[in-house]
C-alpha cells in the first residue's frame, strides 16, 4: 500500500508496547507513539486500544528509513466550536481552586470603579499575601535557629 503523510487510513492493531502502538494498514506497518493516542493523557494503552481491533490513523510523517510515524488523535474529527470551550461552571471552579496563588486583579463587573480606586484594592491585596508570605518564611527561619546542633 502506497502511504502519503496526511492521509488518514484505517488499519488494525498489531502489536502493543509501554510506548505505543504498531498499526498493519495493508501489509505497512506504522506506529503510533503513547502520546499521539488521545488527546487526554495515557497511562496505559491496554485502557484505549486492544490487539486486533480497527482503528483509524492519520501519517504523521515517514524518515527515510522507512518508519512511519502515525497519530490516532490527530485522525479524530475535531469538536464543534461550542463544545471546544469549557462549560462556564467549569471555568468558575478552575478560578476558585487558584485561590490565593493567583495575583490576578480583577474587580466586580458591577462596581465602577475609578483607576485609582482599582490600584489601591490591587496594592492593599499585594500588601497582605506579601506580609504572609514574609510571616511564613519567618516562622520557618526561627523553627530551623531554635534546633541545638548535633
Amino acid at each position: 500500500m502506497d502511504v502519503e503523510v496526511g492521509a488518514i487510513i484505517e488499519g488494525k492493531v498489531s502489536g502493543i508496547t509501554n510506548f505505543g502502538v504498531f498499526v498493519d494498514m495493508d501489509g505497512t506497518t506504522g506506529m503510533v507513539h503513547i502520546s499521539e493516542v488521545a488527546k487526554n493523557y495515557v497511562k496505559d494503552l491496554k485502557e484505549y486500544v486492544h490487539m486486533g481491533q480497527a482503528v483509524m490513523v492519520k501519517v504523521i510523517s515517514i524518515s527515510p528509513e522507512g518508519k512511519i510515524s502515525l497519530s490516532m488523535k490527530q485522525a479524530e474529527a475535531p469538536l464543534p466550536k461550542e463544545e471546544r470551550r469549557a462549560p462556564r461552571r467549569e471555568r468558575e471552579r478552575a478560578q476558585i481552586s487558584r485561590g490565593a496563588d493567583s495575583f490576578e486583579f480583577r474587580p466586580k463587573q458591577q462596581e465602577n470603579l475609578s483607576f485609582e480606586d482599582m490600584l489601591s484594592r490591587f496594592k492593599q491585596s499585594s500588601d497582605e499575601k506579601l506580609g504572609d508570605l514574609k510571616k511564613a518564611s519567618d516562622n520557618r527561619r526561627t523553627a530551623q535557629s531554635r534546633r541545638k546542633p548535633q
